[in-house]
This record gives structure tokens, C-alpha cells and sequence, in this order.
């Protein structure tokens, strides 16, 4: 079976969430099963410098983008075993920064046809694309509308994976006839309109022959008005063919038995490391070095989505206690100066490190005893998985993917793997944590808890079996 996954970004080669990891994880793990993957993306002027230098260049043509033509160059790179290709147009990818441009709905209108095209020109027929979020959400359009007429793409299936239906690219219907070269039938039946507005995510749920999300708690949330984004009732209504894949962790990238980013290496048989490594980490930062006092690490994009409201509304009481918060990210301005705030205030207990930082992630997630993830909602999160697998206990609020990996601690069974609360609310955070710390006094309950968590499976192995059946009944379908 041959597979294309179409996305907008791909670790290692240009990344900013977590569409970018699943690019990097999931196809390398349906590769070890024996599925032709391959992954295109655009060729981006900030792709790493190392690996854009062993990019080979393939060919290169013309791409109809309403009424002009516009070069498309393809390159390709083969990484852990996957060719992945790279759509090039200095004209839309020559900039600084993915998305946010004032023209993304012509930049990505061009790379949904130019994935389309790429295909016939490479002579490669995949069975199936698999596309990733609004930036492609037009292939399943445009290869219904135009391309099946032709022999080539007519038994072309497609999936749509919701990664964050937050964003759902929406442009003035405009686009249609200046970007596509349709006329406005497609808005008036319904079939890409949302609010008014041509939506690129609702075309490629409309048209694509499966919807999968990215847990399973979060294809059932997304189906009602609280975490819909507008669409919950379009949604209900394909939930015959909407089904909720879990997301893994690259167990490769994220092993802190052989982290080379970390003070000091550990396994579940070593947990006592991990104290050398929140020694070293509380060096670093500046902090006083101290082994009892509770660490929790917060590395997450600072924004309301993320709770850090709820932090923000009870962390000066939290404060009061002995504990150290370490915090890594960027985000909205007034977050970021809030918390830079509270290191300026509580010197001794709060790192307030406003940048990313890969290689201080891996420390911070090595180093803490707690993670925290308050998320408002939460397609299925990464940073809890990774905590995990660094024994770092998360404590999350129980929505989408955080629901489905982490079991609340019972004190009376033992059983648990983190920590969890169910309301939005700054209160029930407070109250979550205090229990998580009362726990963490009682030393031989915490080493059981760190063991359940570094034993939780999150590899991409599990679920990559589940999307290679569903691709198998997908391909079925006549």
C-alpha cells in the first residue's frame, strides 16, 4: 500500500507544534509495517540549514493557480527510511515564519494543486493522501471536483486528519474563482462554506472518504457546541466515518536512558538519577539546590488555550509553599511578562525562561517531579506523553488526549499515572496539585507512581497499526 501525507510541517526538518512530530514519528513507524509512506511539504526559507543542503532536486513545472502559472520546483530527501518531497516557490515559502501571512489562503491554494500535480509529474501513484489540518485542506476538494476525471488520480482515496480544528483557514470567497478558477457553486451548496467564508478545513472534511482526529475523547468533543468551533453539527453528521487515533512519541528522540541533552541518564531501574538531573538543572537556572523541595516544569506555546490563565489566577498561592516552578515557552505577550513577573518576584522559586529551547526541554522534562498541562482543550498533547516517559508526573485537566493517556492517582488502589481535574477552573487546579504534592511526600506511593508513568506505552507502534488498517478499509471502499 502506498501512502502520501500532505502537511504543512515535518520534524526534523521544520516544525512549530505538534502536526510537525506526527510527521516525523508516524511515517517512519508505518514504514517498519511494511506501507510505502512518503510526506510532502513546502519548501520553507527556514528549513534547517544541514538538512536543506542535502536536499536533491528532482524537476520542475508549472502550477495553475487561478488565472496564473506559477513555477513549482520538487526536491526530495530520504530520512529514517521516507522520501520526503519539498514543494519550491521562493515567491509563497521565501519568508520568514509558516503561517500568519496576509496571502496563506494563495500560498497554500498553490501547494494543495502542487501536491496534486507533483504526484503525475514523479510518476508516483499513491492509494491514498492523507492530509493534515486546513493548510490541505483543498487536495480532497480539488481531486473530487476536477482531478478524478482524469485515469491517474481516479482511485485516489483521501483522509483528513484534524489535528486542531481551531484553525480552519477560512478567505473570502473570493478564492474560488481567483484562486481555483471555480465558480461559487461550492460555497452555495454548502459543501467549503462556513460563516459566510470559504473555509479550506470544512472543504477537506466535506470531501475527504475518512476524518481521523488525534484521540479519541477529541473525536467525541469535537461533535458538541463547547469544543466544536462551529462546525459541531457538520461534524455529527460524519461521525459515522470520524474516528479518534491517539498520537504517540517517538521513543527514539524521547528516551531518557540515552537523552545526550540530559545532566545525567536513567531508566526505570536507575529513577534515583533523575535527582542528579534536577541538581544539575536547579544549578543551571539559578535556583537554590535543593533535592526534596518539589520541582514542576510547564513547557508549552503561553496561551489561554493552555490554561495558563488558570496558572496565572493561583500560582502566587501556590508559591507560598516550598516547591520551584520551571517554565519554558513563548506566547501571548501579557503571559510572557506575567510569569516573567514572578521570577522577578519569588527569585528562588520561579525560572521563567521565555524562548524555545529544545535542548532545555529535554532538562526540564528529565529534572521535574511534576508536569503541568491545564489545558482549556487539547486535540491530544505531546508534552504529557514525554513527561511520562521522563517520569516527570503529569497533572492535567481532563479533556481530549489528556483524558485518554493519563489515569488519575487513587491513593486507596495505588493506581495512576498522573494527576487529573475536571472543571476549568483555578480552584479545582490548586486543589489537583496540593493532592499531587501530599502524594509526593510519601516517597515509596511517588516511586510507584514515577514507575507506572515511565511503563505507560505511548509509542507510535500502537497507533501506527491502527491507522495502517484504517487506511487498508479506506483503499477498500469502491
Amino acid at each position: 500500500m502506498k501512502v502520501l501525507f500532505a502537511a504543512s510541517e515535518a520534524h526534523p526538518f521544520i516544525k512549530t507544534g505538534g502536526l510537525g512530530d506526527v510527521m516525523g514519528a508516524l511515517p517512519k513507524s508505518l514504514v517498519k509495517l511494511g506501507v510505502d509512506v512518503r510526506v510532502v511539504i513546502p519548501k520553507y526559507k527556514n528549513i534547517k540549514d544541514e538538512l536543506k543542503q542535502k536536499l536533491q532536486f528532482v524537476k520542475w513545472f508549472t502550477v495553475p493557480v487561478g488565472w496564473r502559472n506559477q513555477y513549482c520546483g520538487i526536491f526530495q530527501y530520504e530520512y529514517k527510511g521516507v522520501i520526503y518531497y519539498f514543494i519550491d516557490n521562493e515567491y509563497y515559502f521565501n519568508r520568514d515564519g509558516l503561517y500568519g501571512y496576509f496571502d496563506d489562503g494563495e500560498r497554500f491554494a498553490f501547494f494543495n494543486r502542487a501536491v496534486l500535480e507533483f504526484i503525475k509529474q514523479v510518476d508516483w501513484q499513491p492509494d491514498l493522501i492523507n492530509c493534515n489540518d486546513w493548510q490541505t485542506g483543498m487536495i480532497p476538494v480539488l481531486l473530487n471536483l476536477e482531478y478524478k476525471r482524469d485515469e491517474f488520480y481516479s482511485k485516489i482515496k483521501t483522509v483528513f486528519s484534524i489535528h486542531n480544528l481551531l484553525f480552519k483557514g477560512s478567505f473570502s470567497p473570493k478564492v474560488l474563482p481567483e484562486l481555483f478558477g471555480y465558480d461559487y457553486m461550492p460555497l452555495a451548496n454548502g459543501s467549503v462554506e462556513l460563516d459566510g467564508s470559504v473555509s479550506f478545513l470544512k472543504g477537506g472534511l466535506n470531501y475527504c472518504n475518512q476524518i481521523t482526529t488525534v484521540s479519541n475523547t477529541y473525536a467525541e468533543e469535537i461533535k458538541t457546541p463547547q469544543y466544536g468551533e462551529g462546525l459541531d453539527g457538520f461534524l455529527r453528521s460524519k461521525s459515522y466515518y470520524l474516528m479518534g487515533i491517539v498520537n504517540g512519541i517517538d521513543y527514539e528522540e524521547f528516551n531518557p536512558q540515552d537523552d545526550k541533552f540530559i545532566f545525567k541518564n536513567f531508566n526505570i531501574d536507575s529513577i534515583d538519577n533523575k535527582v542528579e538531573n534536577k541538581l544539575a538543572l536547579q544549578r543551571e537556572l539559578g535556583l537554590p539546590q535543593k533535592k526534596d523541595t518539589p520541582m514542576i516544569g510547564l513547557i508549552s506555546r503561553l496561551t489561554h488555550q493552555k490554561g495558563c490563565d488558570l496558572i496565572v489566577n493561583m500560582i502566587d498561592r501556590l508559591l507560598q509553599r516550598d516547591i520551584q516552578v520551571v517554565i519554558l515557552g513563548t506566547g501571548d505577550y501579557w503571559y510572557e511578562e506575567t510569569f516573567k513577573n514572578l521570577q522577578h518576584r519569588y527569585p528562588d522559586k520561579v525560572s521563567a525562561n521565555i524562548k524555545f529551547d529544545n535542548t532545555l526541554a529535554h532538562k526540564i522534562y528529565a529534572a521535574t517531579d511534576m508536569f503541568l498541562m491545564p489545558s482549556l482543550f487539547e486535540p491530544c498533547g505531546l508534552g504529557q506523553l514525554i513527561a511520562l516517559r521522563y517520569g516527570s508526573i503529569p497533572i492535567v485537566r481532563e479533556t481530549g488526549g489528556l483524558k485518554d493517556t493519563i489515569s488519575p492517582y487513587n491513593q486507596y488502589n495505588g493506581v495512576g499515572n498522573g494527576f487529573g481535574f475536571r472543571n476549568f477552573n483555578s480552584n479545582e487546579l490548586m486543589q489537583i496539585i496540593e493532592y499531587a504534592l501530599t502524594i509526593y511526600n510519601d516517597k515509596n506511593a511517588w516511586n510507584n507512581i514515577i514507575r507506572q508513568a515511565m511503563n505507560s506505552d505511548n509509542s507510535w507502534e500502537k497507533s501506527a497499526m491502527q491507522y495502517k488498517l484504517l487506511y487498508e478499509g479506506v483503499v477498500k471502499i469502491s
